[in-house]
């Protein structure tokens, strides 16, 4: 779970069976292959093909290093100080001495599943063999994630350029030996008697090793990637809350209709029609206002919009998706390796391209759980919700019902427009003015991860509101597919009756929501996880 930031872990039973080991190689990891290893421990194992570059390119390396000619990160000095010679005696120091330095974050632990991720992603490049390090150094990786150790690394520090710096340079710290860490029972210990524990042998890092631990997007393209996973769940589980709102409000699902969208054909509007057609197919409280004397002209934007705006959210997804693809295949580092054998210095490791589609999540989060509360509001107006109770109260007068659960929701979804202001509009120099422009995509994505713990729980309330206005209903019953969710909210949450304390049962729903089992309810009947 999460650290004092009160950040999800999110861990989704949507999930397929966690693969036991992911191979790391010269090519990309994919996103799952990314959440088995930071969410669900499994091994990493080393590419032996892959190994043989790692040691090929080191080997270019050392003869570099050898040259009287300087080579940046090799021989020389970091960012302002590239210029400045490094005696073949001070190298050693110079690289050390680079990882502390910049191991200077500040603030909460990061979860544990995005040092994990980040770590996992580092190791990727460097298994390319673009970046000359040794093979003691990958296998010293691998072996930290494998063992379970998880470097203390802070949640302020990296400006997203060079890449997440501080943040991965705690976690070289711990390679070397120094710092702190949490095992695997939580417990925290000073790295040199987790590595010890373990049977690690500390590193102590040879030339440009230093850099090449530390010079990645890797932070911000791990919570982009946890991101994308759990988001795809969410977002099913968006069009299964509205789907119940729709029915359990009296909608109509004639504007879901195929036909409707394919005069708008954009894909991610057509699978969210699709979806809440499918989960109200067959719905005896839909059946039950059809026909000549239903009077409703058209729904509220909230209702009848619906696969307007989760289908947008979608195609913000699919975008940002296509962006992480990129980056997992990238060898993100500098001075650079090429293919030809050559050391180039570059400006690959700015995360312009990770950070903007972190912040356009976060808008297309905001403006989703923002549709959710509206819907989840109009449950609880008697003015609008078609009889029934005012705020589904047992007693009316006596009962608040679910007054207060919308005002939770409507408190998060205000954070969550605050939240969708971008990061990676701001730039602040550093590096006496080498680095005069910045991503801050490490900050687009630590809020990103915020926002998605509030569409968890504003999805959550609406489901539980969309529950107990179904329950409401009765005699009429909810379509089987919406049915298996009330059934499912029933088993953690009480229905329609006196006020009782409330937080616990909102928890225990977010709970559903988070580990996926909403929507897993549903069966087969949704598409687009």
């Amino acid at each position: 779970m999460s650290t004092s930031t009160s950040l999800p872990a999110s861990g989704t039973a949507t999930d397929t069976t966690p693969a036991a080991s992911v191979t790391v190689g010269i090519g990309p990891l994919s996103i799952e292959e990314v959440v088995a290893v930071a969410r669900h421990e499994a091994v990493v194992v080393l590419d032996e093909s892959a190994l043989v570059e790692v040691e090929a390119s080191r080997a270019i390396i050392d003869a570099l290093a050898e040259d009287p000619e300087p080579h940046y990160g090799i021989s020389t000095g970091f960012g302002a100080l590239a210029t400045t010679f490094i005696a073949a005696d001070r190298r050693a120091q110079l690289q050390a001495s680079l990882v502390r330095s910049h191991a200077a974050g500040s603030g909460s632990e990061v979860e544990r599943e995005v040092v994990r991720a980040l770590m996992l992603l580092r190791l990727s490049t460097l298994m390319t063999g673009r970046t000359g390090v040794r093979r003691v150094t990958v296998e010293t990786y691998a072996a930290i994630l494998n063992a379970g150790i998880t470097p203390i690394v802070r949640e302020y520090g990296s400006l997203g350029c060079s890449g997440d710096l501080a943040p991965l340079s705690h976690c070289a710290l711990v390679a070397m030996g120094e710092g702190e860490v949490r095992t695997t029972d939580g417990e925290l210990h000073p790295a040199a008697d987790a590595l010890a524990a373990a049977g690690i042998i500390p590193l102590q890092l040879g030339e440009k090793e230093g850099l090449a631990l530390i010079n990645g997007t890797d932070g911000m393209l791990g919570m982009l990637a946890l991101a994308i996973h759990d988001l795809r769940m969410l977002l099913t589980t968006a069009d299964i809350s509205a789907a119940m709102s729709v029915e359990g409000l009296l909608g109509t699902d004639a504007v879901f209709a195929p036909e409707l969208h394919r005069l708008r054909p954009q894909v991610g509007q057509a699978v969210s029609a699709a979806n809440i057609r499918a989960l109200l197919a067959g719905s005896p409280i839909v059946a039950s206002h059809k026909g000549p004397e239903c009077t409703r002209v058209q729904d509220a934007y909230s209702l009848r919009c619906a696969p307007q705006v989760h289908g947008a959210a979608r195609d913000t997804l699919g975008h940002a998706a296509s962006v992480a693809d990129c980056e997992l295949a990238s060898a993100v580092d500098n001075p650079v390796l090429t293919l030809d054998g050559r050391v180039e210095s570059n400006g690959n490791f700015h995360g312009a391209p990770v950070g903007y589609v972190l912040d356009f999540l976060a808008i297309a989060v905001a403006d989703v759980a923002s549709m959710s509360e509206r819907r989840t509001d109009r449950f609880l107006d008697q003015a609008r919700s078609h009889g029934l109770p005012p705020f589904l109260a047992h007693e009316v007068g006596v009962d608040s019902g679910l007054m207060i659960a919308q005002y939770t929701a409507a408190g998060i979804v205000s954070e969550l427009k605050r939240l969708a202001v971008p990061a990676s509009v701001d730039s602040i120099p550093s590096s006496a003015m080498q680095e005069d422009h910045v991503s801050m995509g490490w900050a687009a994505a630590r809020k990103l991860r915020r926002s998605i713990d509030g569409l968890t729980r504003v999805l959550a309330i609406e489901v539980m509101t969309a529950a107990r206005g179904l329950d409401l209903r009765s005699p009429l019953l909810p379509g089987a597919a919406t049915g298996a969710v009330v059934r499912l909210v029933r088993t953690v949450a009480e229905g329609p009756g006196q006020d009782r304390f409330l937080s616990p049962e909102i928890e225990a729903i977010v709970d559903l929501v988070a580990s996926g089992a909403v929507a897993d309810a549903v069966g087969d009947v949704v598409a687009g996880r």
